[in-house]
């Protein structure tokens, strides 16, 4: 991922904007603009680190933001980490993830926004190598899904590769999929297929969810470049694998619907392609950084 993109800085810049980090007041009247100091990031748990590229920006941005309100700081930096550790790497508890060497009114008017990002990323990175720790073994590979932060899609989605699992559908024109919502109001599942295929611009493959016996037969006589079962048991996904896999060969079948870490690898085991897991971005639990900051020496 660019950490310098457009996109992931101005996630950077609203998430200081909203913590008025340049106006950190007691910052201001109480550390000495020209102290410098360390910062040195934790891990107070197990887990899997994700965002440590965000640092350097959250630093750049906030002293690009400081200066434009009136209240620069020097924004003199260095971002310090292990060779060892770097995004998508899991370290142990108490272990130290990074350490940032700047003014100490810069650490601390960041401290918050950055702990902040770094935990939701690695929270999220944490589960999803969970879950692909659950399918290991198998040919399955473990997808995220569009239920994300409104917001912090980007960082979401990044944080889910530094876990090792894969991307899904950026957004809605990332790719063709049509749901039951798609099949009610647009006359049914293959006039919505049908349309789909005819009126598409580009190479995007149209992919269909089906959640029942009946969808999956028009989705195959339709001609579905892509299947997503939903909501289906592990038994009736195997049925509608083989079943696929005898009509439309190599065309990839996902599952979704509820994963859990309990039942991930049943579904990966019936042979599809990919689980599709929306508690990665939806339900991840942020993990527990803290930052120390001391003067330097």
């Amino acid at each position: 991922m660019d950490w310098k993109s457009k996109r992931i800085r101005s996630i950077i810049e609203a998430a200081l904007i909203e913590d008025k980090a340049p106006f950190d007041i007691t910052t201001a009247l109480t550390v000495d603009r020209k102290l410098r100091a360390t910062g040195t990031i934790l891990a107070k748990q197990p887990c899997v680190v994700a965002g440590l590229g965000a640092i350097p920006v959250i630093l750049e941005t906030f002293a690009a933001l400081s200066e434009k309100a009136g209240n620069p700081v020097p924004s003199r930096f260095e971002v310090i980490s292990h060779p060892e550790i770097f995004d998508g790497v899991k370290v142990k508890k108490g272990q130290p993830v990074a350490v940032i060497r700047a003014q100490a009114a810069t650490l601390l008017s960041t401290e918050r926004v950055t702990l902040n990002l770094l935990q939701r990323m690695s929270g999220i990175a944490t589960l999803t190598a969970e879950f692909v720790k659950a399918v290991a073994g198998t040919s399955c590979r473990v997808l995220d899904t569009r239920k994300t932060i409104p917001g912090l899609r980007a960082l979401d989605k990044y944080a889910v590769c530094c876990g090792g699992g894969f991307n899904h559908r950026i957004d809605l024109a990332d790719g063709i999929l049509i749901k039951n919502n798609h099949v009610a109001l647009g006359g049914g599942l293959s006039k919505a297929l049908a349309n789909a295929l005819k009126f598409r611009k580009g190479k995007q493959s149209v992919q269909v969810e089906v959640r029942s016996q009946s969808e999956l037969d028009e989705a195959i006589a339709g001609g579905a470049e892509s299947i997503l079962l939903d909501n289906m048991t592990p038994a009736a996904a195997k049925k509608a694998v083989k079943q696929i896999r005898a009509a439309l060969p190599g065309v990839p079948i996902e599952a979704s619907g509820n994963m859990s870490l309990e039942t991930v690898r049943d579904y990966a085991e019936t042979g599809v392609d990919f689980v599709s897991v929306g508690a990665l971005t939806h339900s991840a639990t942020a993990v527990d950084l803290s930052m120390r900051i001391a003067t330097e020496a």
